[in-house]
């Protein structure tokens, strides 16, 4: 994976940007640690910064080819997994073995067509010093970022917010909508809001160009609905051979590869199938997991997480015969770890659990660049408890949201000038429910489980997908997702909802369909969430912090109600703030966090 990040115009003259584009890439260095490159035209520059995984030489960026007269010159962040098959479309010699030559040649043949025909996980823009545009796009499920802001005549984009940042037409200004994404949605964020005012994101599945004429983007990929009109056991086996292809394509790499390993069903699928696949190699898989210290001592089950990962993890590892490394943690560490997570997301984000991801990817970074992980199966197989309960599935809002009243609480009145709070989140989500596309035929439950997946893949999703991005990458740790192939997900929505349920269990479906792939004690084990610490010196910690924080001039105040943090550390109530994720001690560190992105990006509200 890499940087990327331009500035385009065509009214100005790009060359005098030099300054600016090496502050940008600077901002971009954590992404791509190995090769750094700007190319610099009268109308466009563009910046790249490098995570050599193939063609270590060969793939530098910017690349610029020749189709006769023309010149094309793309920057480009990502994976293609059909690499090998469009190169066999396309025909003739190629120069390097790197993904960024297919794109590239992709784009020179098939123009804005391109795109349908990739699979894997991208963000690009490609300058067409002939056309005088630049064509931007960015993968269907949005694994890999691109944000982007119009300001003074020109395009200024880049693959993280700071990057953009840097920019001196891109202010750090939090105007109305901006504070109440920070407050009532985030960590999540609405589809293509960069927080920021006039910060934008391009989309999942979108796509478009810049010219003189401004940006026009559009929609090249959403879920469609379909029949199927297959059985169970002919839907396990198109399961299984989906699952099977998406992990084996994404093992493609000239540096070491490895494997998250939780114990649970998603990650020890994957390190099944990729131990499997390295054994034939004569080659042994490395696997990594997070351990908290202290929670084999303060560790208390619950509804949510009955059982400790720990020893499912070790059946896993000795089932694999893998190299296994336990990361711990302990809470000091975890609460250090809070700062840089902010910096990493750019925006305050899920507290200790981009925390402790981030020190994950730290430590496996030390071993090999790119690990594969188990995100985004419970989204398409139905995974999460608000699939299975039909009272939460049949709420009218966001099931893992429903804390709006107590988040506005925080929010400062004259900030949001009226804003109605409820109102601002549950149009959010009826839009993206009333987008999930349905067939005549579906009964109430499928329309309803059409609407639960739409919104999961739009929301949830997208917040962890921002999540393991951000951290990995701040570590030039390349992170593959197989389960969000574009093909998997389109599937899977077409699935019955009795199919998925299988067993009457929670992912029965993908359980049968890989059953041959795992001890049974891990293939039947009860889903579990991202494990955090249960040690209460944690709480002890962030409240003490936050008191910090809060004995100091702080900018944290201009935008939340000091009479509420006070509320808040007096541990009166225990209100969700996201989900089961985001409980008392992650809400007060998500403040933490927020206190020191508005010092770090000298953040003005306007």
């Amino acid at each position: 994976m890499c940087g990327i990040a331009g500035i385009i115009s065509f009214r100005e003259d790009m060359r005098g940007e030099m300054k600016v584009c090496e502050s940008m890439q600077h901002a971009l260095r954590r992404r791509g640690p190995d090769q750094r490159g700007i190319v610099i035209y009268p109308e466009a520059a563009l910046i790249h910064t490098r995570l050599a995984v193939i063609d270590i030489e060969g793939g530098r960026q910017p690349m610029t080819l020749r189709q006769g007269e023309r010149e094309y010159t793309i920057v480009y962040n990502g994976e293609l997994y059909n690499s090998a098959d469009i190169r066999r479309e396309l025909g003739g010699d190629f120069l390097t073995r790197s993904d960024t030559e297919t794109v590239l040649r992709s784009y020179m043949k098939w123009g804005e067509a391109c795109v349908d025909r990739f699979n894997g996980i991208y963000a690009f823009a490609v300058y067409d010093q002939a056309e005088h545009r630049v064509f931007l796009a960015r993968d269907r499920i949005g694994v890999k970022p691109l944000f982007y802001a119009e300001t003074g005549g020109k395009l200024v984009f880049a693959s993280e917010l700071p990057a953009l940042l840097c920019h001196p037409e891109v202010p750090a200004e939090i105007d109305a909508e901006g504070a109440a994404e920070l407050l009532l949605i985030a960590p999540g964020r609405t589809p293509g809001c960069g927080v920021f005012r006039n910060v934008r994101e391009v989309k999942p599945g979108w796509c478009g160009t810049y010219d003189a004429e401004g940006l026009h983007l559009r929609e090249y990929w959403r879920l469609r609905a379909y029949e199927t009109g297959e059985s169970f056991e002919e839907t396990a086996e198109h399961v299984r051979e989906l699952v099977l292809d998406s992990i084996r394509r994404q093992l493609v790499s000239d540096v070491p590869v490895c494997t998250f390993l939780s114990g649970g069903l998603d990650s020890s699928l994957i390190s099944s199938v990729t131990a499997s696949e390295m054994k034939k190699q004569g080659r042994r898989l490395s696997t990594f997991s997070v351990h908290y210290a202290g929670n084999e001592k303060y560790f208390r089950s619950s509804h949510f997480q009955p059982e400790s990962d720990d020893v499912y993890i070790a059946k896993m590892a000795e089932y694999l015969g893998s190299d296994h490394h336990r990361v711990t943690v302990g809470v000091p560490e975890l609460v250090d770890a809070l700062y840089e997570a902010a910096e990493a997301r750019g925006l305050p984000g899920m507290a200790d659990v981009d925390a402790s991801l981030l020190l994950l990817c730290r430590e496996i970074k030390k071993h090999g660049t790119v690990a594969l992980s188990g995100e985004c199966a419970d989204e398409f197989f139905g995974g999460y408890p608000w699939y299975r309960d039909k009272d939460i599935r049949m709420t009218d809002g966001f099931p893992w949201a429903q804390s709006t009243a107590y988040r506005n609480r925080f929010l400062r009145e004259d900030i949001t000038s009226g804003l109605d709070a409820e109102e601002y989140v549950y149009s959010r989500y009826r839009e993206t429910a009333d987008y999930a596309e349905k067939l005549p035929s579906d009964s109430d439950t499928e329309r309803r489980m059409r609407e639960m997946m739409q919104l999961n893949v739009t929301w949830f999703m997208q917040t962890l997908l921002d999540r393991k991005d951000r951290m990995s990458m701040y570590s030039g740790l390349e992170v593959r997702v197989p389960f969000c192939d574009h093909r998997i997900a389109e599937y899977l929505y077409n699935v019955k909802w009795e199919y998925k349920d299988r067993h009457g269990r929670e992912k029965g479906l993908l359980r049968h369909a890989m059953r041959d792939w795992l001890p049974e004690e891990v293939l039947w084990r009860k889903k579990s969430p991202y494990p955090k610490t249960h040690d209460p010196a944690f709480l002890a910690a962030v409240t003490e912090s936050l008191r910090e924080v809060l004995a100091a001039p702080t900018p944290l105040t201009d935008l939340v109600k000091r009479e509420e943090l006070e509320k808040l550390l007096r541990h009166e109530e225990q209100v969700q703030w996201y989900g089961q994720l985001m409980n008392l001690p992650q809400t007060i560190a998500f403040f933490i966090q927020l206190d020191h992105w508005m010092k770090l990006f000298r953040v003005r509200l306007v």
